[in-house]
């Protein structure tokens, strides 16, 4: 069943008043809201979806609305989708920037904004959590993403480590496609 998409409209607006933190912390919200409350999409699309947010150019928040919103509803849902999100912080900005500079040195402003920044952390966690569960599934998946961590320790570049690890999945896909269809086991 397809979403109303005003109802659409409003968990998206919902998801973009609490995003603070950026995109690394909409997993846990859209899990929330789009899994939990109104199931009108499954977790590992919401992964899926988050995977392609980063892999392409823009806000991660926003490319991985629009593929939710496109999914959901087609050009109008993405487009729903990303109003809902970018409203309230496109509002906040305009209203509070002005505001927010001149009180920007108030101690209670400051401790508001350190009580924010442990939840985000809290949020990073989770996202961390969901990803680790859809994405590290067998022994190939954990081997890449212990040799990728070593790579990031050692200082490669994050380009060079994103096109071996896509060339070292297509391999392993390859090779256990030919393993399969001959009858042996991966």
């Amino acid at each position: 069943m397809k979403p109303k998409l005003f109802d659409m409209f409003l968990s998206f607006l919902k998801i973009g008043c609490l995003l603070l933190g950026g995109g690394y912390v909409i997993v846990p919200l859209l899990r929330n809201e789009l899994v939990e409350k109104h199931n009108w999409i499954d977790e590992k699309d919401i992964i899926d979806f988050y995977a392609l947010g980063q892999c392409t150019p823009g806000i991660i928040a926003i490319n991985t609305t629009l593929f939710i919103g496109y999914k959901l509803r087609g050009k109008t849902g993405a487009f729903i989708a990303f109003l809902g999100l970018i409203l309230p912080p496109f509002l906040a900005i305009i209203l509070l920037a002005s505001v927010l500079i001149s009180i920007s040195n108030n101690i209670v402003v400051n401790d508001v904004f350190w009580g924010v920044n442990i939840a985000i952390i809290i949020l990073l966690i989770l996202t961390v959590k969901e990803v680790w569960a859809n994405s590290i599934v067998d022994k190939f998946t954990l081997f890449l993403f212990l040799l990728i961590l070593l790579l990031s320790v050692l200082k490669v570049s994050p380009v060079k480590s994103i096109i071996l690890s896509g060339i070292l999945g297509i391999l392993y896909k390859v090779i256990t496609a030919k393993l399969h269809k001959s009858g042996g086991s991966a």
